[in-house]
């Protein structure tokens, strides 16, 4: 039997529960609210804007002529390919920078100045290269979240608590012990908090490469929409990315929390 302070917590915990839950879901539905008013009310330029009614029509118009299903599927396999490339390429180069220090001396500054170029500008370059496809987006996105690990997780490694690592090292054990008995398990938490921030870059990415080169996809239809000036189909394009990317961010926590 739980006793009585238990029983007390498990119901705060509960009640906090509901509280958070109800007031996200609340406030979603007052804003959309606010936003269907004042465009039925001609209030605000629903020619820019258009509205939460508007969008529900339209998505049915695409589902209908316009085969939504099939772009909503490549952005979500371009993403979910990209984000598992740049997840095991930034794992992997954050554990080589750990593992030699005078490799992370030499490479560090160069991997801070890529992160910080703006990598959308190098969209005519990967065209060139990789030529108007898949391996011109995917590659995008790579480039948009991957420095993002790296400097997590390297960061991460590096702040890995000092007395225990010097107390594994008093047993003998070598460095591949150390990094995977106690340095990257440590972090996993750290890792899971980077996973959930690198799915939203994977997809951002995904739409930049999308908005260059794509003939399908969420990207390719806001590109669409902009080129016969149909915002409403901007708008409605964008507003199916924000459930995705919730629905994503969604997944990843759930399974981050299992191994964290």
């Amino acid at each position: 039997m739980y006793s009585l302070e238990h029983k007390t917590y498990l119901k705060n915990i509960r009640k906090n529960k509901f509280i958070v839950g109800f007031f996200k879901i609340f406030i979603i539905i007052f804003l959309l609210g606010i936003w269907e008013y004042l465009g039925r009310n001609n209030l605000i330029n629903t020619f820019l804007t258009s509205y939460p009614s508007k969008i529900g029509i339209t998505i049915i118009d695409l589902f209908k002529n316009y085969n939504l299903l099939n772009h909503i599927f490549v952005t979500s396999y371009e993403t979910i390919i990209s984000f598992i490339l740049s997840t095991i390429i930034g794992l992997f180069i954050a554990t080589i920078l750990w593992w030699s220090n005078t490799l992370s001396k030499i490479l560090e500054p160069y991997i801070t100045i890529l992160n910080s170029l703006p990598k959308v500008s190098l969209g005519p370059l990967l065209i060139i290269w990789m030529g108007a496809n898949i391996k011109s987006i995917v590659l995008m996105a790579i480039l948009i979240s991957v420095f993002t690990i790296i400097l997590n997780m390297y960061n991460a490694f590096i702040e890995t608590d000092k007395t225990k690592i010097f107390l594994m090292k008093s047993f003998k054990a070598n460095k591949f012990q150390i990094f995977t008995k106690l340095v990257f398990r440590s972090n996993i938490p750290s890792l899971a908090n980077t996973l959930k921030i690198n799915i939203s870059l994977s997809l951002i990415g995904v739409i930049m490469g999308e908005l260059l080169v794509s003939k399908k996809g969420l990207g390719y239809l806001i590109n669409y929409g902009s080129d016969i000036f149909n915002l409403n189909l901007v708008i409605t394009s964008i507003f199916i990315l924000g459930i995705i990317s919730y629905l994503f961010y969604f997944i990843v926590n759930r399974l981050t929390k299992n191994i964290s």
